[in-house]
């Protein structure tokens, strides 16, 4: 019982020892770019570890000057747009494939599954064409359109699951009381699929304001880039000021991680209770 002790104590140790390289790994690089984005060139290039003498919140108006504002306008549009279709669209077919029952449904289940198996790099050349002949090339439906489709498969297995797991007792005496399908959905099954729903709503922020291939094959204007297209335009019009390229960086990252500390409860509590299940 003392080794078992002993071993169960040392391992939980190594445990924590771990996640606490890991937190540092993620949480130093974030800090070395805060601190680079309030310096000035020379101190950067001079020592880009240490602390700058004054900080130039400045780099921030110039990063917005130089386009980052736009970009960033650009980025929130698509990635609500991006959200609110992959939820909508997501919630919808999951609530009928855990709930009803129908000729070809574990079918039907399993395409959309596959789906997650589809490269989006293999199918770049075709999708072209295809927002081309929709007329959808260079605008803001087509990122969303494109993001949305990418995210289904996933997002679908992720709210299956999870609406699996829900009690049929409560949709059933609301069936009783005279409600409809929609009102069961919208007003019983949605409330109570809030941490998941969160949770892939946070992925699809994620992957919708990350994104950088198709923003930059499907928009050709300087006027509807995303942030990570329009990064790369501000490194080349700012090759030498390095302060100013990483407060855009900043202002980028800062976004996600934004929005993740304020939803993380409820992303955490998702995942954790949407076990997958048949």
């Amino acid at each position: 019982m003392k080794y078992n002790r002993w071993y169960s104590s040392i391992g939980k140790i190594l445990v924590f020892l771990f996640f606490c390289l890991f937190a540092v790994a993620i949480i130093l690089p974030l800090v070395w770019m805060l601190i680079s984005s309030v310096k000035n060139n020379t101190e950067f290039l001079s020592s880009p570890w240490s602390l700058p003498d004054k900080i130039h919140w400045e780099n921030y108006a110039y990063a917005v000057k130089y386009g980052v504002g736009q970009y960033f306008f650009n980025s929130i549009i698509v990635t609500v747009g991006t959200v609110i279709m992959t939820v909508l669209c997501c919630s919808l077919a999951s609530y009928v494939l855990s709930r009803f029952e129908f000729k070809g449904k574990n079918l039907i289940f399993i395409m959309i599954v596959a789906g997650m198996m589809i490269s989006p790099e293999v199918n770049l050349v075709s999708l072209f064409k295809l927002m081309q002949k929709l007329k959808l090339y260079n605008t803001y439906l087509g990122l969303i359109i494109s993001y949305s489709v990418f995210q289904f498969p996933f997002t679908v297995l992720l709210f299956r699951s999870y609406m699996l797991s829900l009690p049929k007792s409560v949709e059933e005496a609301a069936m009783l009381d005279g409600c409809s399908v929609i009102q069961m959905f919208t007003k019983i099954v949605l409330p109570m699929s809030k941490p998941i729903l969160f949770s892939g709503a946070l992925f699809a922020t994620m992957h919708a304001w990350n994104e950088y291939m198709f923003a930059t094959v499907f928009v050709e204007s300087d006027e509807l880039k995303t942030v990570p297209v329009g990064l790369v335009s501000l490194q080349t019009a700012l090759r030498t000021d390095y302060p100013v390229l990483i407060a855009g960086l900043t202002i980028s990252a800062a976004v996600v991680v934004v929005v993740f500390l304020i939803f993380q409860k409820q992303f955490v509590r998702g995942l954790a209770q949407g076990g997958v299940k048949g």
